[in-house]
């Protein structure tokens, strides 16, 4: 399967086959892939849970308003944003480059978010945004089918996980296989509505 193949087959599954267990391998190249997606200065403030055991699924889809998905998906994995990985030994993230590189880098990140708590969780968010797609696309690829997820008790859900402080849970994605297909897409706006050339 392309790249295009996968955008355009991947749907948000409602129904997993509750039988199939990804292995440990295939966890291991999902969570491979979804690491080369882009951050800001390469800083890499993603945080990722990934959960199989079924208890704590369960407990998942209780704190996800009974939804089932993370309860019947093989692999639930939870996407969240460590807003302090601007100042976490941060010219690690530019270890293969120059030392006057990794300066310009340290200086740059200082700049942007040691007085923005805006931008730090501005920047999460985008971070994990851009993460979720590529694992849903490498899902895809791997013959496997998601389900993004971001209706959840924000509360309850730290607590499954035991979220840090100064991170941020920004949402989860189920993958598995599905138990049905999905669904016709409920309806895609025309190009002429929602792509504007040079300026609105």
């Amino acid at each position: 399967m392309d790249t295009l193949e996968a955008i355009k087959t991947r749907r948000a599954t409602k129904k997993f086959d509750k039988s199939y267990k990804m292995t440990s391998e295939q966890v291991k190249s999902l969570m491979e892939h979804a690491i080369l997606s882009p951050t800001s200065y390469n800083q890499q403030n993603w945080r990722f849970i990934t959960i199989t055991e079924q208890s704590i699924k369960d407990q998942i889809s209780k704190a996800a308003r009974d939804q089932p998905q993370p309860s019947e998906g093989s692999l639930v994995i939870i996407l969240c944003g460590n807003m302090n990985a601007w100042k976490e030994e941060p010219l690690r993230y530019w270890k293969n480059h120059p030392s006057e590189k990794q300066e310009t880098v340290k200086n740059a990140l200082h700049r942007k978010y040691a007085d923005s708590p805006q931008n730090r969780r501005d920047e999460a968010i985008r971070s994990c945004g851009m993460a979720a797609q590529t694992i849903m696309l490498a899902a895809r690829q791997m013959g496997l089918d998601s389900c993004p997820m971001g209706g959840f008790e924000y509360d309850e859900l730290a607590k499954v996980i035991n979220l840090p402080e100064n991170h941020l849970i920004v949402l989860m994605i189920v993958v598995g296989k599905a138990a049905e297909p999905a669904k016709p897409r409920g309806g895609q706006l025309s190009l002429d509505k929602i792509v504007f050339e040079n300026r609105f």
